[in-house]
């Protein structure tokens, strides 16, 4: 089994509920190890668009990288993603941010995720369920690199919501 951070996204539609549905199905992929607080973030890339909700989760998963790329790809279309413009609105986003100490560079699929170590939305979430993760190739962990970030992570707030607080983690 490896462990993964996919990181969790929507801001559109009942935000909290498809956050917390993705969350639930992951159960099909594999095991959930870990689940980060809800966090309220401003839209990055094209900024005319509802604020997003983002979480992290890590998952033990016998899955190779490209099948749980797949996996995650099938998650969203089922719980209503819609292919729109790139970083615009979405129902929910999937992204694989770590695959263990592996670095992938695939057609469709790069590992560690290429803007992790810019993304406060992304790093705070995943520095609260794995600081000492290492970003393979980057030679910093999750919370070093969440320390050196240049953006300020106050953008970032916990919010909470009783259908992702009630968050099932396997023993």
């Amino acid at each position: 089994m490896t462990v993964v951070h996919l990181g969790l996204g929507a801001n559109v539609g009942d935000r909290a509920g498809t956050l917390a549905a993705a969350r639930d199905a992951l159960a099909d992929i594999g095991r959930l190890s870990a689940a980060s607080s809800l966090y309220e973030t401003a839209p990055w890339g094209r900024t005319d668009q509802p604020p997003f909700l983002n979480a992290c989760c890590a998952l033990e998963t016998d899955l190779a990288p490209l099948a749980l790329r797949q996996a995650t790809a099938a998650l969203e279309t089922r719980l209503g993603r819609r292919r729109r413009a790139r970083w615009g609105p979405r129902e929910l986003d999937v992204d694989l941010l770590l695959y263990g100490r592996w670095i992938v560079r695939a057609e469709g699929l790069v590992v560690p995720h290429p803007r992790l170590l810019e993304r406060a939305f992304t790093l705070v979430p995943l520095a609260e369920i794995a600081p000492e993760a290492a970003v393979p190739g980057a030679g910093v962990t999750v919370g070093e690199a969440l320390r050196r970030l240049r953006r300020e992570p106050a953008d970032v707030r916990r919010t909470e919501d009783e259908r992702w607080s009630a968050r099932p983690v396997a023993p």
